[in-house]
């Protein structure tokens, strides 16, 4: 066998069992636990309505953009009621720099809207209620279920979806696949803090450009740097 074969042939991890692949995601939990012990939502919240809301303009948005609009937005819009009675003028005003804001003004007042129509003004508790509302998919009800409800959930973002192909849990690029996929490899009592875990792995190490490979607690587990030849 040439050298490049063998090459080849070391960095194709072989076809993995359920059970195998069940294994090696518990060891990639554990590995994250040890390291991030501390990982939590980076969004500032006081409510389920706050955190609903937060999450909603962090879409194609740091959360550390989010923090700055969310004071003055929540001390001009303190609950849904304040917010459903809004003009959309006003509300984009208020969200400008989140990108996106005349979608994301929309989808707030209609969500507040529903709230007060639907549920008395607060925030449902399951998701099958949240993602019924405008602007609310399963990534948003998982972040507000795991962080709100206890209630633990996988929220996939763009950082969990690259570090989850990358480690070789998934093949798929949809986000609804990819928490399938992780919900059958990550102990479900853990769902919510690997989250967090793994969006902390991918902005400080598992980066989009340039992955800091060489130091990476997982590249022992991981498919990328098993097949790039990074280390």
């Amino acid at each position: 066998m040439s050298s490049k074969a063998r090459k080849t042939a070391k960095s194709t991890r072989k076809e993995e069992s359920p059970e195998a692949l069940k294994k090696r995601g518990e060891r990639i939990n554990e590995i994250l636990a040890q390291n991030y012990p501390d990982a939590r939502c980076s969004l500032n919240f006081r409510s389920p309505y706050q955190l609903l809301v937060a999450t909603i303009l962090s879409a194609q948005c740091t959360d550390e953009r989010v923090n700055q609009v969310t004071p003055a937005f929540f001390a001009r819009f303190p609950s849904p009621e304040e917010l459903a009675k809004a003009p959309l003028e006003e509300i984009e005003q208020y969200i400008r720099s989140t990108g996106f804001y005349r979608n994301k003004a929309k989808a707030l007042k209609g969500m507040a809207e529903a709230l007060v129509a639907q549920h008395g003004g607060q925030v449902p508790s399951t998701m099958e209620e949240l993602v019924k509302l405008p602007g609310v998919g399963r990534k948003t009800a998982n972040v507000v279920l795991g962080n709100c409800f206890n209630t633990p959930g996988i929220t996939v973002d763009t950082h969990v979806s690259r570090v989850a192909q990358r480690l070789g849990l998934t093949k798929n690029t949809q986000q609804d696949a990819i928490e399938q996929d992780l919900m059958q490899c990550i102990p479900q009592r853990d769902w919510t803090n690997f989250s967090h875990r793994v969006i902390l792995h991918g902005r400080n190490i598992c980066r989009a450009r340039k992955p800091r490979c060489e130091i990476c607690p997982l590249k022992e587990e991981c498919d990328f740097v098993r097949k790039s030849g990074a280390h």
